[in-house]
């Protein structure tokens, strides 16, 4: 990657190119599929199916139907339009900072955005973040998943006594613009619980966390143990290698409800021939390369470091992650994990094009942290970290 004056920097800021820029195998995919047909041609494609499969090969058997998009922003879209009309439901429940999308609806079930704007809907209902750092049940809590999946029956609870009625609960995998937050294991199942019992589905957002990015297992909501099975998944961004992919994965029974409407799904661009031979090409580089499992060794690599910096400078609270999602927290003192607001924005401006890297830093903008964001592609490696 080359700046205006020509100076080249490695690129460990982009969470989309998953394989790494202009991969030979991805781009060859790309030009072999140009050339023979570039649009959707409103006939199925053996393109589509086979994508469709290799991602059933990745995910449990019963989420098996899938629908293919452009961007996260579409797929989270989707999740909702799905989760309402399988459910007759119209709320949300969503976290704390959470952000998934730009679209109108999905601004309105992102914290991260509509604080700053219109505020938050009624029919939106905000749980607190799963933080063991920072948040209301911290690492010395005796059963933290139990207390967390509460505080979310708690806000369910608190909207039916209103009248209202959950469709949904949204959450990324694990939550990145919260501050690369690790929910604690259990979290999940305990909160589908309630969210089960309230007649509403629980949507595993992994556009910017999956596709192996975690190590070791493809998908982050996979970190919560095997019979934690979310009922609708969004993925995007690193599906394509930066070519404009994504995909909802759901059940029979979902996509029933939705087809039960006689509104057929269309979506222009969505499942293109090109689209899915770039999708495949990066599933088979995925694969030939081992990402997956390189993700887990350089992951803990880099964890590694950290911990040593961290012996060395106070400043340093907390480090979390798993794989390549990994966070630093900084504070102004252990005994109040004050953040470190202005360090943290010194760093940020600092680090953020550093010779020879160009390193994925930022400041979670929340009320709580000065969390750096290292969000690193799978094709990270060990020269790069010890420069």
């Amino acid at each position: 990657m080359y700046d205006e004056q020509g100076e080249e920097y490695i690129d460990c800021i982009n969470n989309v190119a998953h394989v790494g820029h202009c991969h030979p195998l991805v781009v060859q995919a790309a030009h072999e599929q140009n050339q023979v047909l570039n649009t959707n041609s409103r006939y199925l494609h053996d393109n589509i199916v086979d994508f469709a499969q290799r991602l059933s090969e990745t995910l449990p058997e019963t989420l098996c139907v899938f629908y293919f998009l452009n961007s996260g922003s579409e797929a989270n879209d989707l999740a909702l339009r799905l989760a309402r009309q399988y459910t007759g439901h119209w709320d949300v429940v969503v976290l704390e900072h959470a952000y998934h999308g730009h679209l109108s609806s999905l601004i309105d079930i992102s914290p991260y955005k509509f604080r700053d704007l219109d505020g938050q809907k009624e029919w939106v209902h905000v749980a607190p973040l799963p933080d063991t750092y920072r948040g209301l049940y911290r690492e010395d809590h005796p059963n933290p998943a139990e207390a967390y999946a509460g505080e979310v029956k708690r806000v369910v609870s608190s909207a039916q006594a209103q009248g209202r009625q959950i469709a949904a609960f949204f959450a990324e995998s694990l939550p990145s613009v919260g501050g690369q937050i690790i929910p604690p294991a259990g979290y999940f199942p305990e909160v589908a619980k309630h969210i089960h019992k309230a007649g509403g589905v629980f949507v595993a957002d992994e556009i910017q966390v999956g596709f192996g990015r975690v190590g070791k297992h493809f998908w982050a909501f996979q970190l919560q143990g095997e019979d934690f099975i979310p009922d609708i998944v969004t993925m995007g961004k690193s599906i394509g290698n930066g070519h404009p992919v994504a995909c909802v994965a759901t059940t029979q029974a979902v996509a029933r409800a939705f087809e039960a409407t006689g509104v057929e799904y269309f979506n222009t661009f969505g499942g293109n021939p090109v689209s899915c031979a770039v999708g495949l090409a990066v599933l088979n580089v995925l694969e030939k390369e081992q990402l997956q499992a390189h993700a887990a060794h350089v992951g803990s690599f880099l964890m590694e470091l950290l911990r040593q910096q961290k012996a060395k400078h106070p400043i340093i609270g907390d480090i979390r992650g798993v794989g390549l999602f990994i966070g630093v927290d900084l504070i102004k003192d252990e005994a109040t994990r004050t953040p470190a607001t202005k360090e943290a924005d010194y760093l940020v401006s600092r680090y953020f094009f550093f010779k020879p890297v160009a390193f994925a830093v930022c400041r979670a903008l929340t009320d709580k942290g000065a969390c750096l964001l290292p969000l690193l592609p799978s094709t990270v490696f060990q020269g790069t970290l010890d420069l």
